[in-house]
């Protein structure tokens, strides 16, 4: 199999990841399934084809040193492809990644519009995308600066590791940096951003003390700062920026998360009943008074009870979504149950309503 017939396959049976292995089966994560696709086995010579096409403008010596490359990949006009390859058992292994460059509003992706639409309208402050590889994060977060791009005048900067959406300006202009190529690190394109003036600044992942605190002192003067964390839910998600931070600074950075963390939108990905595909359940927190409070206090076991009764300012809980998405008939209870954090609780509530 060539590199084009991989890419074409991924797209014909709507893959969102494709696994390239010697001496394997191709496979492809279609739905949350890592399923067999095509019944040749890879060979060696098979595999060496596909990365020398992939690495053709780029450095051979510096992935056999280096043991690992990233990188996108165009196809077509619509398709861009994430690249990781890597060795194992002394061979190389790729994982492909499918973005779809059409950017979907709020409406298609089943979230909260109203919600993110008023964490648009921010001028300051931190919202954040949370929830594991593969979630949806990115897609959401390029849906949000679009929406921006489309309904106000800003200036956006986005530093991504790689550039998954490019956007075209439109009412704002949007400058987009890659990491490697148009700047070295989070942390030095952070420093920069005061000579840039802008109002908006997308931060693929925050993943460090550096990086979170560059975030927290963009926020404080005046930008909207938009990125991702690989937590599961509001309350995970502060944690682990308090955990970024040596304890003795603890409380400053939870005051300052007390007023500035306007917003946290954790998603996961669910398989659809209704129709083939996926459907995200999410956990929405809005920045209320009573969860200013509970983030100062850092009393942040107590912030799930206000998001499950805050829907007067838009927020939901996972449970709640969950039981939306099987009484509007989009999941199946086994798969809501499977996704659930609290699985005895939502057991009782589904037969409660006659669902299970």
């Amino acid at each position: 199999m060539t590199l084009k017939d991989i890419l074409e396959l991924m797209i014909e049976k709507n893959m969102s990841d494709v696994f390239i292995r010697t001496n394997s089966l191709l496979r492809g994560r279609i739905a949350t399934q890592v399923e067999i696709v095509h019944d040749t086995k890879l060979t060696a010579d098979n595999v060496d084809a596909i990365v020398q096409e992939m690495m053709r403008n780029r450095s051979m010596t510096e992935l056999k040193e280096k043991k690992t490359s990233e990188f996108t990949l165009w196809y077509r006009d619509t398709w861009r492809f994430r690249v990781g390859i890597f060795f194992q058992r002394n061979t190389p292994a790729i994982v492909i990644r499918k973005i779809d460059l059409r950017i979907p509003p709020f409406d298609q992706l089943n979230l909260p519009g109203a919600v993110l639409e008023k964490f648009c309208t921010e001028k300051r402050g931190m919202i954040l995308l949370t929830g594991i590889t593969g979630s949806g994060k990115s897609t959401t977060i390029a849906s949000m600066v679009e929406y921006i791009n489309q309904n106000y005048k800003r200036h956006i900067i986005t530093i991504e590791e790689p550039i998954e959406f490019t956007f075209e300006d439109k009412k704002s202009i949007v400058n987009q940096r890659e990491l490697g190529a148009d700047v070295a690190s989070y942390k030095d394109a952070l420093k920069q951003f005061t000579m840039h003036s802008p109002d908006v600044i997308y931060i693929g992942n925050i993943r460090d003390a550096e990086t979170c605190y560059a975030a927290i002192t963009a926020a404080e003067m005046g930008v909207l700062v938009l990125s991702t964390l690989h937590t599961v839910n509001a309350a995970s998600t502060i944690e682990r920026i308090i955990n970024f931070f040596p304890p003795h600074q603890h409380a400053l950075i939870l005051n300052q998360l007390s007023f500035l963390l306007k917003g946290v939108v954790s998603q996961r990905l669910l398989p659809r009943v209704d129709v083939q595909g996926l459907i995200p359940a999410y956990e929405v927190m809005v920045l209320s008074p009573s969860v200013s409070r509970l983030i100062r206090e850092n009393k942040t076991w107590e912030i799930p009870k206000y998001v499950s009764t805050g829907d007067v300012y838009g927020m939901k809980s996972f449970h709640q979504c969950l039981l939306e998405l099987v009484g509007g008939g989009k999941v199946t209870p086994q798969i809501a149950l499977e996704y659930a954090d609290k699985k005895e609780e939502l057991e009782m509530e589904l037969r409660n309503k006659g669902l299970l």
